[in-house]
């Protein structure tokens, strides 16, 4: 086997990234990363603590910035204070978040759930921490151009 695929041998001396830890440079340390500075991100080093995704815009923030929803007798909660039980998905406390994950069926894939779900109580939760009406289509029921 050895000889039908040459560049899947290894230099002998080097064990590679199984020999232990990351990097597995054989312990000499010479330009090698910490196992740290291979698994940070910019999101993680600003403040220590869990980072989760919006659904909606799909950016990365720490969990306290994010507000967790799950899935109640097939509605979305909004769950504040992150303590209901089951699987739970974040979204940024914003509209533009909530439409977007709407419109990309974002609620159903990341909580595991067949079919669509009512996010009314997520928008009256959205509304009140806003302390302003939101609405999520524009109403086209008045005329824009005067008929006289």
């Amino acid at each position: 086997m050895a000889d039908r695929h040459p560049q899947r041998r290894r230099p002998p001396g080097r064990r590679g990234r199984r020999g232990g830890e990351c990097g597995g440079d054989g312990g000499d340390g010479v330009g090698r990363l910490s196992a740290d500075a291979l698994h940070s991100s910019p999101a993680r080093d600003s403040e220590p603590g869990p980072v989760r995704t919006c659904v909606g815009c799909r950016r990365r923030e720490q969990a306290t910035g994010l507000l967790r929803v799950v899935v109640v007798d097939g509605t979305l909660v909004p769950d504040p204070r992150r303590r209901l039980p089951g699987r739970g998905a974040s979204v940024h406390p914003r509209p533009e978040c909530l439409d977007r994950a709407e419109r990309r069926s974002a609620f159903p894939r990341a909580l595991r759930v067949p079919g669509p779900l009512d996010t009314a109580a997520v928008r009256k939760h959205l509304e009140q921490q806003e302390g302003v009406e939101i609405v999520s289509a524009p109403s086209f029921t008045e005329d824009k151009v005067d008929p006289s």
